[in-house]
């Protein structure tokens, strides 16, 4: 049996860079990003604030939708996220 997953989207301000990512871990995974741990797009662009997330039962469904969204127009992206949090608040603490 398969574990599951989240996708997710990081930013560096209302209407930034944004980043899509998938993992299995969202809270461990959410802080690598805000510390830096990793030498990556995230931490080139100071991509700290997690501004959506959603879970899947199976990890390679999260896969499947995190090659979908990357594929999206950037105001398709920014409406997902509207839809859930329209100020763009960083939603990190309420993964805690």
């Amino acid at each position: 049996m398969e574990k599951g997953g989240w996708v997710y989207i990081m930013t560096n301000r209302r209407d930034g860079v944004l980043y899509i990512g998938v993992t299995s871990d969202l809270i461990g995974r959410s802080s690598q990003h805000r510390s830096g741990e990793t030498r990556s797009f995230t931490q080139r662009y100071w991509l700290k604030q997690l501004v959506y997330y959603e879970r899947h039962d199976e990890i390679v469904n999260a896969i499947a939708r995190e090659k979908a969204l990357k594929k999206w127009r950037r105001a398709w992206k920014v409406a997902l996220i509207e839809t859930t949090n329209p100020e763009w608040h960083d939603l990190y603490d309420s993964i805690l």
